[in-house]
C-alpha cells in the first residue's frame, strides 16, 4: 500500500483516527484512549501502514500532548490547524453532524490535499521556552486577580480606595492606617493582608520567572528584546507562535496572521478599512503592549501616531496603523535573526535572509497599510518601497494633501 495520512481528532483522554489513501480512500481508522495501552494499540495499528503521516489537529493546543509522544516515537507529524479543518466539515456530507468520527474524516481530507502544511518538529529548546512562557503569563494572571480583590476590599475600608497602579509596598502601608472596630472591617483587613502577602510571593516568582526567561531567550541569540516595547514574556511568544519566520513569504502575509491587517470594507465610492478580528489574538496582544509602550514616551511610534492622527484618523485607525506598522518592525527583525548563522534559534533556520531585512526598524519606514499589498521592491539607499510592481501599476503612498494655499487656489 502507498503513503497515508492518518488523520486524528485529539482530546485529553481520547483519539479518532482516520486513515487515508492519496485518492482520498478510506481504508481504516478507529477510537483509542490516550493511556499507555491505548496509544501503544493506536501507534501498532498505523505502524501497519510502511508510508504514514499523522495530521493532528491542534498540535499547538489539545494535541501537543499526543503529538510530542508520536515524535518521541519516530513517527512525521503535520499540524492541522482548526480552520482548516473546520472548511473541510462544511462541505462534507451527513447534515453537518460534528462527531469525532466526522472531525477526524476532515482532518484526513486536510491532510490528503492540502500542501505545505507545517510539520512539528521535537525543538526541546523551544519547549522549554513555551513552558516558561505560559508559567510567567499565569504569574501575570494570578497578579492582575489578587490586584482587583486587594482594590475591592480596600474601597470598603478607605474612602476613596487606593490608585490604581498599586504595589504590595503601597497596600501595606496603607492597609497599616486602617484600625477598623467592627467585626466586618476586621475580617476584611485579615483577607486584604493576606492578599498583600500573595502578592509579594507572586511578585517574587514573577522577577524569577522573567530573569530565567531573560537567559534562554539570550542563548537563542534574538534580538528581539531590543525593540521598544518588547519584554521577555512578550519575545518568547513570539519565537513560541511565530516558530520559522521563513514560512511567511512576505510582511503582508504575517501582517495577515497577526491579525494586523486591515480588511477590505470598501462600498461603491467609499473606500475604507476596518480592522480584523482574525489572526493570532496572542501575537496581535503583543504587538497591542508594544505599541502601547511607545505610546506613552516620546520617540518614532508617538510621531508616527501623531502624525496620523492629525492627518484625520480617529486615535483607533492611528492605532492600528501604528500597529501595522510594529507587525513589519518585528517581521524584519525575526528575518534578521534567522539570517544569523549564530543565532538561528527555536524554529529558526540560518541563512534565510530577504531583501526586507534591510529596511530599518521604526515605525515611519515606508510601508503599505493594506491587507495584502502587491510585491515591492527594496530600495538599499533609502529603505523604502518601490512600487514599479504593483498591478495596479500606481504607487501605493498616500498622496499628500494639498497646502491651504493651494486649496484657496483651487477654490477661487
Amino acid at each position: 500500500m502507498g503513503a497515508v495520512v492518518i488523520g486524528m481528532d485529539p482530546h485529553k483522554r481520547s483519539a479518532t483516527i482516520e486513515v487515508m489513501t492519496s485518492d482520498e480512500t478510506i481504508v481504516g481508522g478507529g477510537r483509542y484512549a490516550t493511556d499507555i495501552d491505548g496509544y501503544g494499540a493506536m501507534l501498532g495499528y498505523g505502524r501497519q501502514f510502511p508510508e504514514r503521516v499523522w495530521a493532528v489537529e491542534g498540535c499547538r493546543g489539545i494535541g501537543r500532548h499526543i503529538a510530542n509522544r508520536l515524535l518521541a516515537d519516530g513517527e512525521q507529524v503535520v499540524d492541522i490547524p482548526p480552520k482548516l479543518s473546520a472548511r473541510a466539515r462544511i462541505f462534507a456530507t451527513g447534515q453537518g453532524r460534528k462527531t469525532d468520527a466526522t472531525d477526524a474524516h476532515s482532518i484526513a481530507l486536510v491532510g490528503t490535499r492540502m500542501s505545505g502544511l507545517h510539520p512539528v518538529v521535537d525543538d526541546e529548546q523551544l519547549t522549554v521556552l513555551r513552558i516558561l512562557a505560559d508559567r510567567r503569563r499565569a504569574l501575570g494572571e494570578d497578579h492582575t486577580r489578587i490586584v482587583a480583590q486587594l482594590h475591592h476590599l480596600l474601597l470598603e475600608l478607605i474612602p476613596g480606595g487606593a490608585k490604581k497602579d498599586l504595589s504590595a509596598a503601597q497596600a501595606k502601608t496603607l492597609l497599616s492606617r486602617v484600625r477598623p472596630r467592627d467585626a466586618a472591617g476586621k475580617t476584611r483587613r485579615r483577607v486584604a493582608a493576606e492578599l498583600i502577602g500573595d502578592l509579594e510571593r507572586i511578585y517574587t516568582r514573577k522577577k524569577a520567572a522573567n530573569k530565567e526567561l531573560t537567559e534562554l531567550l539570550k542563548a537563542t541569540g534574538t534580538t528581539l528584546m531590543d525593540l521598544d516595547g518588547i519584554r521577555p514574556s512578550g519575545a518568547a511568544r513570539l519565537l513560541i507562535e511565530v516558530g520559522d519566520i521563513t514560512r511567511f513569504p512576505s510582511k503582508a502575509h504575517f501582517a495577515s496572521w497577526t491579525g494586523t491587517a486591515p480588511i477590505d470594507a470598501s462600498s461603491g465610492d467609499q473606500v475604507r478599512h476596518r480592522l480584523s478580528r482574525g489572526g493570532n489574538r496572542q501575537i496581535n496582544r503583543v504587538l497591542h503592549i508594544m505599541a502601547t509602550v511607545q505610546l506613552r514616551n516620546p520617540g518614532r511610534g508617538r510621531t508616527y501616531y501623531d502624525r496620523r492622527k492629525a492627518e484625520g484618523k480617529t486615535s483607533m485607525e492611528a492605532m492600528r496603523a501604528l500597529k501595522r506598522r510594529l507587525s513589519d518592525i518585528v517581521y524584519r527583525q525575526l528575518l534578521a535573526d534567522a539570517a544569523t548563522p549564530a543565532a538561528a534559534g527555536p524554529g529558526g533556520h540560518s541563512g534565510a535572509a530577504t531583501d526586507s531585512s534591510a529596511a530599518g526598524s521604526h515605525p515611519d519606514t515606508g510601508t503599505s497599510e493594506k491587507s495584502l499589498p502587491g510585491p515591492a521592491e527594496l530600495n538599499a539607499t533609502t529603505g523604502s518601497t518601490s512600487d514599479a510592481d504593483h498591478p495596479s501599476g500606481r504607487s501605493r503612498r498616500p498622496v499628500p494633501a494639498p497646502s491651504r494655499r493651494r486649496r484657496q487656489a483651487l477654490s477661487a
